[in-house]
């Protein structure tokens, strides 16, 4: 199945994802047109051959052919439409994700990060599938408190808040790796993922994690509440990308730490996105409940208008990440009996692994990529500058 979806991702949409156009010392020299009818007459008699045998080891040929040319354009289109499209009303995002852990697939392949991972120059050049895919997702979350600026604070901060926490292996990892002094909360919108990420945190011991049901656009807690608010891919999922800048940083105390990583199309100003483009977008952003994306730049134009987030920061890790799209594919199909024995998630499945390629594909053509922001809170806690001109 997994195996299928390579094949199918690599086939379907190819269109939109040309980066260049093929060079002129590619270009395929035609065939004489004698050649061409002297070929065309030598294969005649094997088509006829073929035609008056109604069977091959028992299958009718002709129907079988025929079936396949008119079912294949039939099933470009069914996996060419987007399944999952958003719908704040309806909580898609939430039940989404309630599935994949009620599912298990995602974790099982995934494991406790579901997000992407990192990986280095060499780690590329070396062949990225020689990486333990699961490793890359920890060694993506290190990066990212380098990035943040946690690693240089005098101490670690003492509430952390994990906007988008999945199952909490971030949450968990952080608060391991913080120590008992430091206190993580993860917030989601699937009641699975809380109930997941709880029970692991009892196995491994932790009592300074907890989880919650919340919507990170209209979050509960207080003003000024936490030392770190972390925000790793979660911000794909907000209709209101301002609102969710503007959410974390009111709960962010003054002089705290905001960091996020997320996924983001290119930036448009000087080059609108053309007709493919914004059918690519489209796709990706409506198979997997997203309600749509911006830039790496639209994401730091919202911190600059909050009016208190101060040494705003951004990069692109798209280099270092677009491994994890093709790799997750092939763990699948290195490991195929979790999906091999469900049959009835082998059609989301190829889905997908659909997905996936042609995230990939957005990566590799520069539609799309990987959004680095970090900032600190004004230690005023109001706006340092006047932003409303």
């Amino acid at each position: 199945m997994m195996r299928l979806a390579i094949v199918m991702g690599a086939a379907l949409g190819a269109e939109a994802f040309v980066a260049r156009p093929t060079p002129k010392y590619m270009a395929v020299t035609r065939r004489p047109a004698a050649a061409k009818v002297n070929m065309d007459m030598a294969i005649l008699p094997k088509i006829n051959k073929l035609l008056k045998s109604p069977v091959i080891g028992g299958v009718p040929i002709v129907p079988v052919v025929a079936g396949v040319a008119v079912a294949a354009p039939v099933i470009k289109k069914i996996l060419d439409t987007p399944s999952r499209t958003y719908n704040r009303e309806e909580n898609t995002v939430g039940k989404e994700y309630d599935a994949w852990t009620e599912e298990g697939i995602l974790e099982h392949y995934w494991g406790e990060h579901i997000h992407l991972g990192w990986y280095s120059p060499q780690e590329m050049k070396d062949g990225y599938k020689k990486k333990n895919f699961i490793q890359a997702k920890y060694d993506f979350i290190d990066r990212m408190m380098a990035f943040s600026g946690l690693n240089a604070l005098e101490k670690p901060p003492a509430k952390v808040l994990d906007v988008g926490c999945g199952i909490g292996g971030t949450s968990r990892y952080l608060a391991s790796k913080l120590g008992s002094d430091s206190h993580v909360t993860g917030i989601t919108l699937s009641p699975n993922q809380v109930a997941r990420a709880t029970a692991l945190a009892k196995e491994r011991g932790l009592d300074n994690t907890e989880f919650k049901v919340m919507d990170a656009l209209a979050m509960k807690f207080p003003d000024n509440s936490f030392d770190m608010v972390w925000a790793c891919e979660s911000g794909e999922h907000m209709p209101d990308k301002k609102k969710y800048v503007e959410e974390m940083a009111r709960v962010l105390k003054p002089g705290g730490v905001m960091v996020m990583a997320t996924w983001c199309s290119r930036d448009d100003t000087e080059k609108p996105l053309d007709e493919v483009e914004r059918k690519n977008l489209n796709y990706l952003e409506s198979e997997w409940t997203h309600p749509h994306f911006i830039s790496i730049e639209d994401y730091v134009k919202h911190f600059e208008s909050t009016g208190y987030l101060e040494t705003i920061h951004s990069e692109d890790w798209w280099e270092c990440t677009i491994a994890s799209w093709r790799h997750s594919i092939w763990v699948g199909v290195y490991d195929p009996w979790p999906v091999v024995r469900r049959p009835w998630v082998w059609y989301k499945t190829l889905r997908d692994g659909i997905c996936l390629e042609r995230f990939h594909r957005s990566f590799d053509t520069g539609l799309m990529g990987y959004g680095m922001v970090r900032a600190r809170k004004s230690t005023e806690g109001y706006m340092v500058k006047d932003v409303t001109m």
